[in-house]
């Protein structure tokens, strides 16, 4: 945890944040992650009037991430419009564990948690693999 810059990636967070599309829940959010290849990518939420098709910015991170080339994600920071920490959504639990896996950290409103915590017990690739013996996916669960 020591040598994550959380101020810089909160920072990125905020500045996500911004471009958020929000005009029916006036809730914008944004969110940053730091990649295990020293990138950083980011996502705003990006509301409908067909609220069910709303993306949060963590699919936004998410499909950012995937487009760069994929890699693992580190260390994340969600925010709302007052810029302070946002603790995701259960969806988005499951995106970063994917992406990221149980040791990728969080930034949360009660501290920074690895996604271990956040997410326990997490259904993911490797749950794939032991049944069906092929994951599709890149394999976080170490």
């Amino acid at each position: 945890m020591a040598d994550v810059d959380w101020d810089a990636l909160t920072a990125h967070a905020v500045e996500a944040m911004h471009h958020a599309y929000a005009p029916y829940s006036h809730f914008a959010v944004g969110v940053a992650g730091f990649v295990d290849d020293g990138r950083v990518v980011s996502g705003c939420n990006v509301e409908n009037a067909g609220y069910g098709v709303t993306l949060c910015a963590e699919c936004g991170m998410v499909s950012e991430l995937v487009r760069g080339g994929g890699g693992l994600l580190t260390a994340v920071a969600c925010v709302n419009a007052r810029s302070e920490p946002l603790m995701p959504c259960g969806r988005c639990r499951q995106l970063l564990w994917e992406h990221g896996g149980p040791n990728c950290l969080l930034l949360t409103p009660q501290g920074v948690l690895p996604m271990s915590e956040v997410l326990p017990q997490a259904f993911g690739p490797h749950d794939l693999t032991h049944v069906t013996g092929s994951a599709g996916g890149q394999d976080v669960s170490t």
